[in-house]
């Protein structure tokens, strides 16, 4: 038998879309938009360091970052971010929300800035210390996932909580697209002022000492969105819920919602009690909460799983695709400040075009068709369009159809968020209850995380060591371009499976969702 309701759950619930709504999106995504650009903008510099450090003067081709070297840089922050997710979202729910979510943005300024800076007497020394603040950096944009996820779920009303937590993350697309504009600025500016020949025309000439500054410029920038963010985050009140069901805080909870939502609630003390009773509080991972929840935490980590595997794969090594098929053209026939331009303006084009516009899909239709339906579009389309380019690979490598490949391909990153690239961070903050929600979109975004890290470390470090014929473009597999997009169209179809395992949660309020307000016996 349900339970009577908190006055201020009600409130929150029922609450029309105001100023506060904003300002949380705004709060918490800008996190987001750091995130993304902390994370991405290493792919648009990856080679340029391998011209930097790993040079050789006369050489007949550019350095290339070693395979082992090239897979700590692209995925050690993903190690962190892993480990973040994990500490973090376990934190958030011991200690509350409010209380860890400066201490995640504070890591993210400083490592960002280190990154920049890392320093070194050689080439080894350098990378150590670039991959151990990337770590730190990773370690810091991990706690930010379950915590954004959670504070804006419990903030926002139940008829548009969706779009909401989807426009935080929506932040991240901007991130990207960020990254690639700034990318753009940097290199054009250097271009002009230190202007270099093609590597064939000079090997010597071909890179100027200023080109060192344009990485570390690029990474240090990462520091500045979250820095302006960290007072207005200290200025929120924590949520209602984690107050009243986890803290059991009634007047502390009543008071913060009325300041926010501009009127009159009750504290309810006894309510508070009759909700949060012995009886009722089963422990995490104890038998009672994987009867309830055991098929739901396995779908959200598996879908995760699965998608961040092709996801990040396709963000961090989109660069190689277009060297192999032509639309970036060969290292050696341009400088070093140069190819970071063209990489920066073909990721921001599929940014603009394709990646952008998947999250806001995302945002607008949400709360409309729900979260399953669009998690299963997603995962579908996805498959599709990497059959669709894998089968016939050869007919996309005509000079002729390279446009088609690219439109092709633009439609993956399209339906990876206007699909599960998006749900994924949705579900996991509404299913489970207030004083595991944290923790577990920390479970289920660090699976996440474990697929990205198989993307960069496992597909990456593959491709460089089994396919030497193709080191100029090192396409992130093993056994070339083709039979990589056949292998993440499988991952793309086996995340389609696995998302019949998570159930839908449109329209409904957190605590119907999870069960915290039934009687005697949660309903699954």
């Amino acid at each position: 038998m349900a339970k009577e309701q908190l006055e201020v759950l009600n409130a929150l619930d029922a609450a029309k879309t105001q100023w506060y709504h904003f300002t949380a999106i705004i709060i918490a995504g800008m996190g987001f938009f750091t995130d993304a650009y902390d994370l991405f903008c290493i792919s648009l510099v990856t080679k340029l360091l391998g011209r930097i450090y790993y040079h050789v003067d006369g050489a007949p081709k550019p350095g290339s970052l070693p395979p082992n070297v090239s897979a700590a840089v692209n995925g050690v922050a993903f190690c962190g971010t892993l480990s973040g997710q994990l500490f973090f979202g376990w934190l958030g729910d011991k200690l509350g929300r409010k209380k860890v979510y400066g201490m995640t943005l504070m890591l993210m300024v400083v490592c960002s800035i280190a990154s920049g800076l890392s320093f070194g007497h050689d080439r080894k020394a350098v990378m150590a210390t670039l991959c151990f603040f990337r770590f730190w950096l990773g370690f810091g944009i991990g706690g930010d996932y379950p915590l954004s996820a959670t504070i804006m779920s419990e903030y926002a009303n139940k008829k548009t909580r969706g779009a909401f937590i989807a426009a935080v993350f929506a932040m991240q697309g901007l991130g990207i697209l960020a990254g690639g504009f700034f990318a753009i600025i940097v290199s054009s500016a250097f271009q002009a002022r230190f202007h270099a020949p093609p590597y064939e025309v000079s090997p010597q000439a071909s890179m100027v000492p200023e080109t060192d500054y344009v990485w570390r410029i690029i990474l240090i920038f990462g520091a500045f969105p979250a820095a302006l963010t960290y007072y207005w985050r200290m200025k929120m009140p924590e949520t209602a819920r984690y107050t009243a069901l986890v803290a059991k805080n009634a007047e502390q909870a009543a008071s913060d919602m009325s300041k926010v939502l501009n009127m009159d609630i009750e504290a309810e003390p006894q309510k508070i009690k009759n909700l949060t009773q012995e009886k009722s509080q089963f422990g995490l991972f104890s038998g009672e909460f994987f009867r309830i929840h055991g098929l739901h935490l396995l779908g959200t980590t598996t879908t995760w799983f699965l998608l961040d595997i092709a996801f990040y794969s396709q963000n961090l090594f989109q660069k190689d695709i277009f060297s192999a098929i032509g639309w970036i053209p060969p290292a050696k026939s341009m400088s070093a400040i140069e190819e970071v331009f063209k990489i920066a303006r073909a990721q921001t084009l599929i940014a603009l075009c394709s990646t952008v516009p998947g999250y806001w899909f995302t945002v607008a239709f949400i709360d409309i068709i729900g979260r399953f339906a669009i998690q299963l579009m997603g995962f579908f389309f996805m498959t599709v369009f990497m059959f669709a380019l894998a089968i016939p690979y050869d007919h996309w490598t005509h000079k002729e159809n390279r446009i088609g490949f690219v439109v092709m391909y633009s439609l993956t990153f399209f339906f990876a968020n206007f699909g599960p690239n998006a749900t994924t961070f949705v579900v996991p903050a509404e299913i489970f209850p207030a004083r595991f929600r944290s923790t577990c979109h920390g479970i289920s975004a660090a699976a996440g995380k474990l697929g990205a890290i198989v993307g960069a470390f496992g597909f990456l470090y593959l491709a460089q060591n089994q396919d030497k014929a193709k080191a100029d473009t090192g396409y992130p597999a093993g056994i070339g371009v083709k039979n990589s997009l056949i292998v993440l169209g499988v991952i793309n179809a086996l995340g389609f499976l696995f998302t019949f395992l998570v159930p839908e949660s449109k329209g409904k309020s957190l605590e119907e969702i999870s069960g915290e307000n039934e009687g005697d016996e949660a309903e699954e």
